[in-house]
């Protein structure tokens, strides 16, 4: 049967105001009830858009959800060893790997079975998200002990620019992680929502989203041992309302494109509902 043009868009816009439906039904679901979780996050926490991309014509503006991970292994760090918005982190182990669904079996044993148990496709698991917690006081720890060793070696290599350079290295990544990091880490994962908040009931300190495990292997020391690579939550941006954009315009104007310095300060309250999507309560820009 031949359709007329008028057909054809009388089905085009059926199927538009049809996903307009669905999409509106998952937002009161996710939106119906209590929050699963409730937080109030800083610009660590949250990524500004660049200026450049402000002044597009474009009216939407969403913040990125800034997380991270304690990595397997340790030495020395300037830049690695905490994985910004993905990584392989510690507590990650064979377990762990067993517990969510991977099969384990013989993988340090046999370069094969490395290579089978990295070839398995990825899961989605909830990932429980600590904000200001141990993880981010072990990770500003780290980096004040490696600060303190490099202004050892330079006090002993007095004369030494490479020495002198990797102190002050040294000494602004303490700066960054005090002040500019963000504070939210990757701290635990399972596939049982109710087992999980029993096991993190603090609401607003914790975070459940849901994150893509991949299977890999560490070696380190000539040891094979199981692990896996958290990356790419199910929703890493959260659009801001546009009854809320006139709060932020001050952040947005003073924005800074460099890495050391904060810009304008900012606090927004996250909620994140039964479906475990985010959406922004409340903006507060420091003045």
């Amino acid at each position: 049967m031949k359709l007329t043009p008028w057909k054809v868009l009388a089905a085009g816009a059926a199927l538009i105001l049809l996903a307009n439906a669905v999409a509106l039904v998952g937002v009161y679901l996710n939106r119906s009830g209590e929050a699963d979780s409730r937080m109030t996050l800083s610009q660590r926490e949250l990524s500004m858009p660049w200026r450049g991309a402000m002044v597009r014509e474009n009216s939407g503006l969403a913040l990125a959800l800034n997380w991270r991970v304690i990595e397997t292994g340790t030495g020395e760090y300037f830049g690695s060893g905490f994985g910004a918005n993905g990584g392989t982190p510690d507590w990650l182990d064979e377990s762990r790997m067993a517990a969510l669904g991977f099969d384990t079996a013989a993988v340090a044993a046999d370069q094969a079975e490395r290579r089978r148990f990295e070839r398995q496709l990825p899961r989605e698991v909830l990932l429980v998200l600590e904000l200001g917690g141990p993880a981010w006081q072990r990770a500003l720890e780290r980096t004040r002990q490696n600060a303190a060793r490099h202004e050892a070696a330079l006090l002993a290599n007095a004369d030494s620019k490479e020495f002198a350079a990797k102190a002050k290295r040294a000494q602004e990544q303490v700066k960054r992680e005090e002040q500019l990091n963000s504070r939210l880490f990757a701290i635990d994962a399972g596939l049982d929502r109710a087992a999980l908040r029993a096991k993190y009931p603090d609401r607003g300190r914790y975070l459940i989203v849901k994150a893509t495990l991949r299977p890999r292997t560490v070696t380190r020391d000539k040891q094979t041992r199981i692990g896996g690579y958290l990356s790419a939550l199910a929703v890493s941006q959260i659009n801001v309302p546009h009854a809320l954009r006139p709060a932020l315009e001050p952040a947005l104007r003073s924005q800074r494109r460099t890495t050391d310095e904060p810009g304008a300060r900012f606090e927004a309250t996250i909620a994140f509902g039964q479906r475990l999507e985010p959406w922004i309560e409340a903006v507060a820009v420091a003045r």
